[in-house]
């Protein structure tokens, strides 16, 4: 056997959800160009979690069933004021809400075809009610119940904000969400796919899952990302911050990528978004800021931008708080969670790997007292 670090290169399962070959991302054979530009978040969730874009009545069964589950429990509501508000990450309340979902549905532990397919559309029609009531709660408001008139991606808006986004706002936001969906067999994929090979329950998956995102090396770059656009503050300190950064050697956020080569076909359309709502908002600085840090990295160290580094931006104009960037990812990746989950269950076999031991050859047991 021969170790290989970070399971780069290793091919773990087969899947029919989403591939990443030759550089391009593909959600069921659908090119994430194509449906970037074309699909809603809704019909995205149809396609993963049924391997085909959903006709009209199809579509509209779905949304029916995500809007009629987007309520959470009292018990869970009441649960977020008992945190330490001031000082736990929103990924730290979501991951610990998921969880907590769990003991209110009464099929949690349902394991039948149809129970599954019920918990997902619970799991995904909820978590963006749980990221938005706790936004509120921790600054002293009241939560906003969802809308059942409204589409998934400016519902969430809705929810956080207690305004209707407008249509600008809202189909940058799908497009963020749709983007965001899958993207094969990364960190926190892989995670709930080894938890559900157990046969746990598909709240555990979840859980499992937002806990591997929550990582800054996996969901968290592009709340590091703004971070440092915001530590930057202006274009003129782009070159100075970014060669010094350079220079000692520490990670740019929100570049390179473990498999694109080329670069990350995503970030391109967060790009577009980001500079047509910097420009709206009266705030092109992080866009102009953005571009010059791109040419910098990508020039310097032939390192293109990922996903993350343009959807920083794009949140900040939506209004959102930096430190939810994660959850909403959390918002979007659920839905290539259960894809996968589901696809586990499916055709299950207990995901058990080996490991290159490099310790101590064979050693006898000393007693205590010869020690």
């Amino acid at each position: 056997m021969t170790a290989t670090k970070g399971l780069e290169g290793v091919v773990a399962t087969t899947s029919s959800v989403s591939s990443i070959i030759d550089d391009t991302l593909t959600y069921v054979g659908y090119d994430i160009d194509d449906l970037a530009v074309n699909a809603t978040f809704e019909e995205v969730i149809y396609l993963l979690w049924h391997g085909a874009l959903p006709t009209k009545s199809q579509l509209e069964e779905l949304t029916k069933q995500l809007a009629e589950n987007a309520d959470i429990p009292a018990e869970v509501v009441n649960h977020f004021n008992t945190y330490p508000i001031d000082k736990v990450h929103p990924m730290g309340a979501l991951r610990t809400a998921v969880s907590l979902l769990g003991l209110y549905d009464e099929e949690a532990d349902v394991m039948s075809e149809d129970a599954n397919y019920r918990k997902a559309i619970r799991i995904q029609a909820k978590i963006p009610t749980l990221v938005t009531t706790f936004a509120r709660i921790r600054q002293g408001k009241e939560s906003i119940a969802p809308r059942t008139d409204l589409s998934f991606a400016a519902n969430f808006l809705y929810m956080l904000s207690g305004n209707e986004p407008t249509a600008i706002e809202e189909e940058a936001f799908n497009k963020a969400l749709v983007l965001h969906a899958d993207h094969e067999l990364n960190a926190s994929t892989f995670t709930a796919r080894v938890c559900v090979a157990t046969l746990s329950d598909i709240y555990s998956g979840v859980t499992s899952a937002l806990g591997a995102l929550k990582g800054p090396l996996h969901g968290g770059a592009n709340e590091q990302v703004m971070k440092m656009l915001t530590e930057i503050g202006s274009v003129e300190n782009v070159e100075p911050y970014i060669n010094e950064k350079l220079a000692n050697k520490e990670k740019i956020m929100g570049f390179g990528h473990r498999v694109y080569r080329k670069g990350d076909p995503r970030a391109k359309h967060l790009k577009e978004m980001s500079q047509k709502l910097t420009e709206l908002t009266g705030q092109p600085q992080y866009y102009d800021m953005s571009i010059k840090i791109n040419d910098i990295v990508t020039g310097q160290k032939n390192l293109p931008p990922n996903v993350d580094f343009y959807s920083a931006s794009v949140y900040h104009s939506l209004g959102i708080e930096h430190d939810l960037f994660t959850p909403i990812f959390a918002v979007s990746r659920a839905s290539g969670w259960i894809a996968h989950i589901l696809e586990q269950y499916s055709n299950n076999r207990l995901i058990r790997p080996r490991a290159d031991y490099v310790g101590p050859g064979m050693q006898k047991y000393v007693p205590i007292e010869k020690r």
